[in-house]
């Protein structure tokens, strides 16, 4: 309300619960400017984004399985580059304008330009999707990420159930466990459905493993691990799949 108007302030926020898009905090700024919300597209969205915009220049995909597979490989190409989604959907058309693509069409035309994120890593992890995971995990190494990166964000994810756990068997709510180790958006549902199947000896189990993995990678050996960085971390990520499932 104080702000001059010679200054342009602007105001970006990550993804917002609908407790947080109706606090005080949120109402004042919602009222004192102007609030645009983009929300990212989940790989889950993605391939329904893909058919409409190919929709809007005249192209579809075929019915049933053939299409959905079509759709499926489409965002697995371009994950995590929503940019460059647009961009091979935009070259699509002028290869093949007002037409049905075929699977080999679209096989042919698009690149591989996935930008790997390592938090969208964490949460593929999380859901259970074991393929997905991997195929992030290798994209990860394959455009040069740290692999002291990926671990830190896998073990935070790890540290944060297991504190979670402990509140709720201290007697602690849901929703009071989760706000105060701020896990919040994607995170929040996801650790509400992991929780409760998850008992405190399996997580404890998965941050001794993280620590065999953290040591491997600044180059401390062990007998039952592999020795490279990136074996390790396949041999931790499939130990956390098979647990959290």
């Amino acid at each position: 309300q104080k702000l001059s108007p010679d200054v342009l302030t602007l105001v970006h926020l990550p993804y917002l619960s609908r407790e947080q898009l109706s606090s005080s905090w949120f109402t004042a700024l919602d009222k004192a400017g102007v609030t645009v919300r983009i929300d990212p597209i989940e790989r889950k969205d993605l391939p329904q984004w893909i058919a409409k915009r190919l929709v809007q220049q005249g192209q579809g995909v075929p019915a049933g399985e053939e299409g959905i597979r079509l759709l499926n490989f489409f965002a697995d190409r371009v994950e995590g580059n929503l940019l460059a989604a647009h961009q091979e959907v935009q070259k699509l058309a002028l290869l093949y304008p007002a037409e049905t693509l075929t699977f080999e069409q679209v096989e042919s035309a698009v690149l591989n330009v996935a930008r790997y994120d390592v938090f969208k890593l964490s949460d593929a992890l999380l859901q259970g999707q074991a393929e997905r995971t991997l195929r992030m995990l290798a994209g990860l190494q394959a455009e040069g990420e740290g692999a002291v990166l990926v671990h830190w964000a896998l073990a935070e994810d790890v540290r944060a159930l297991w504190r979670a756990r402990m509140g709720l068997d201290q007697g602690k709510p849901m929703p009071l466990v989760l706000r105060e180790n701020r896990i919040w958006g994607t995170k929040e549902r996801l650790f509400t459905q992991l929780l409760p199947r998850i008992s405190l000896p399996k997580i404890q189990a998965l941050l001794h493993s993280a620590h065999i993995c953290d040591g491997i990678i600044k180059g401390i050996a062990h007998p039952d691990w592999p020795t490279d960085p990136w074996h390790a971390l396949r041999y931790w990520v499939a130990t956390l799949l098979t647990t959290l499932k």
